[in-house]
């Protein structure tokens, strides 16, 4: 079981939004707080990041900006230009100028529900073009070439490079040793163990003593280690991934809310329902209406 991979599926709704936009210096591009995950591709040129309590900065050709939580900031050709716009629907692709040229891919993925391994993310994370990452350095070129010119086919090329974007911006952040120690949720093996396990099979009666059997290590040690490096127990998570796998099924099938509470481990559509309403504030039929409703 690909635990990141899964986690991405379960978060994700709707289609990704991006647009490229052309700016000469000066200018100074503003960006109000979002309920999306951002990011920010420099296709061309360079520019900075603004933002409050930290220092700016300087974002080079091929270098990837991702906000998880949207946080407010600003782009600008210089730190001390003046703000001369704010991003939003309609605004034009290109402003012509005479000073130097930068050109940005922004855009956004919706995230239909937090998940603890994402809200360890920090606001801004930044992974230069000179990062050692193939994967990501890959999919970045691959971008920058879609966006140089239109070819047959790009409508659709765009969203698949884009989803594959996000996955190896997460990659990339978790796989770093230098991450704050939240690669250590991929590189702790016990940690590892378990995760696979509740995304493995999340109907299982799942406790922390057969966790820790299948991770190899004492109750106690997983459950430190555990909640130190996801963010909440072991079994905290396995209610919260069991509401994550119920919102994607009730999303994109038309499956019944008792065949969806069986696999998910209820016994009781009831008690599903229930533990469904408390975490989303809704009750599942109602999500799956509203849900249809966004998607028409």
């Amino acid at each position: 079981m690909d635990v990141l991979s899964d986690t991405i599926a379960a978060v994700r709704t709707g289609s990704p939004v991006s647009g490229v936009f052309v700016r000469h210096a000066p200018w100074g591009r503003r960006y109000p707080l979002v309920p999306s995950a951002g990011f920010h591709v420099m296709v061309r040129g360079s520019c900075w990041l603004l933002a409050p309590e930290r220092e700016p900065l300087a974002l080079d050709p091929g270098d990837v900006l991702f906000l998880p939580r949207g946080a407010a900031h600003l782009l600008a050709s210089d730190p001390g230009v003046a703000v001369t716009e704010i991003a939003m629907p309609g605004a034009p692709h290109e402003i012509a100028g005479t000073g130097e040229r930068a050109e940005v891919l922004c855009g956004a993925y919706e995230l239909g529900r937090r998940h603890p391994l994402l809200e360890g993310l920090p606001e801004f994370v930044h992974l230069p073009a000179r990062s050692e990452d193939p994967a990501l350095r890959g999919a970045v070129e691959l971008l920058r070439g879609e966006l140089s010119q239109a070819r047959p086919g790009g409508d659709a090329a765009l969203p698949a490079l884009l989803d594959m974007l996000l996955l190896f911006i997460l990659r990339a952040w978790f796989e770093n040793p230098e991450s704050r120690g939240r690669s250590g949720v991929f590189a702790d093996a016990a940690v590892s163990a378990a995760l696979r396990a509740i995304h493995g099979d999340p109907a299982h009666p799942w406790s922390v003593s057969a966790l820790s059997s299948v991770a190899g290590v004492s109750r106690a040690t997983l459950g430190r280690r555990f909640t130190a490096l996801v963010g909440e127990p072991p079994l905290a998570y396995l209610t919260r991934w069991r509401m994550l796998t119920a919102a994607r099924l009730l999303r994109e099938t038309d499956a019944a809310l008792a065949a969806i509470a069986h696999r998910i481990g209820y016994t009781s559509e009831f008690a599903f329902a229930k533990a469904f309403k408390r975490e989303f504030g809704l009750a599942p039929g109602q999500y799956r209406r509203t849900q249809t409703r966004a998607a028409a």
